[in-house]
């Protein structure tokens, strides 16, 4: 089934990805991917990566690069729905150049997202396609920050050290590769001075974000997601799938991990199956509402080539903490 540029009909399962395993396995051009792989002992410098990123921010800062994300309401109805009172608050990991930000923005008004990325001029770009948005309120609603959320705890005006800690003892977390006397304190324009902190997030967005924290980190990267959430809030998933097109296009040499690549950049990419997600989630207390494969068929009509692309879509919830009846 083909695509047209101007399409806004949404697709999600025009193969079947057991087809597309088969197929893969069959073909000897793609056996280095099915492999195992020797890990040896290396180390990952977050400056490395976040110097990968900021370099790819830079090149790809025009507006041709920037497309909103006309799916994400499609796949994740929830962040649509009117809040009966208040704000909704939203934690976006990974927000690059504002590309979900901005629909979730223009959605609805009773929302504020705070949005992180590892990379500055991610958070640049970022700010100016929203404010050069013509959302309502959209500067005051958006709130960018800097973290990498795989090697650094959770900012104290996301979840103090009371919540933190009260969070740690109640759900049993393993984050003991954090000392929390060395959490980081960011200033943020919305939190007011007698608040300790803005108390969690209602929805986090992961977005084509945990692929490209390296593999070791990924648990403590999710366990920091669980805790900034709050209980019956939800978390949004969507990420590259296994032998997906771009996965089936990486050389044997960019090979730094079983499933997982490096670009001739140094950014990375690491291609997730149903299992594996699942895995991450579920241990660190998650409950899994939906995951599946996202399977899309699209045509390149100028070179007549057929793309398969395979995306992990997830939808997790953190358990509401039930209490003892009175009696």
């Amino acid at each position: 089934m083909s695509r047209s540029q101007g399409e806004t009909e949404y697709y999600s399962n025009d193969f079947d990805w057991e087809e597309l395993r088969e197929r893969v396995y069959n073909d000897p051009t793609h056996s280095h991917h099915l492999l195992p792989f020797t890990t040896t002992a290396t180390t990952h410098h977050s400056a490395d990566n976040d110097d990968s990123w900021n370099h790819f921010h830079a090149r790809h800062s025009t507006g041709k690069f920037f497309k909103e994300r006309r799916y994400l309401f499609k796949e994740f109805p929830e962040l649509a729905t009117p809040c009966e009172e208040g704000y909704s608050k939203v934690l976006e990991i990974g927000c690059g150049n504002g590309s979900t930000a901005l629909p979730i923005l223009r959605c609805k008004e009773n929302v504020i997202v705070y949005a992180c990325d590892c990379s500055t001029e991610a958070l640049e770009r970022s700010t100016e396609n929203i404010n050069a948005s013509n959302v309502v309120s959209a500067k005051t609603r958006f709130h960018p920050f800097c973290w990498d959320f795989s090697t650094s705890p959770l900012p104290k005006w996301l979840l103090c050290d009371s919540c933190y800690e009260t969070s740690l003892q109640k759900q049993n977390m393993f984050l003991t590769g954090f000392d929390c006397n060395e959490r980081n304190i960011t200033d943020i324009t919305s939190l007011k001075e007698s608040e300790c902190c803005i108390g969690g997030v209602d929805f986090i967005t992961l977005i084509f974000t945990l692929s490209a924290v390296p593999f070791d980190r990924m648990s403590m990267a999710v366990a920091e997601c669980f805790s900034v959430l709050k209980p019956g809030g939800l978390l949004f998933f969507r990420d590259y799938g296994l032998y997906d097109m771009t996965m089936l296009r990486f050389e044997p040499e960019q090979r730094v991990g079983f499933r997982e690549y490096k670009r001739s950049d140094g950014t990375r990419s690491y291609f997730f199956s149903l299992d594996c997600a699942r895995d991450f989630f579920l241990g660190v207390g998650f409950i899994e509402v939906e995951l599946d494969y996202c399977c899309v068929k699209s045509v390149n009509r100028r070179k007549q080539k057929t793309m398969h692309r395979v995306w992990v879509h997830g939808k997790f919830q953190k358990p509401i903490l039930k209490t003892e009846d009175a009696d």
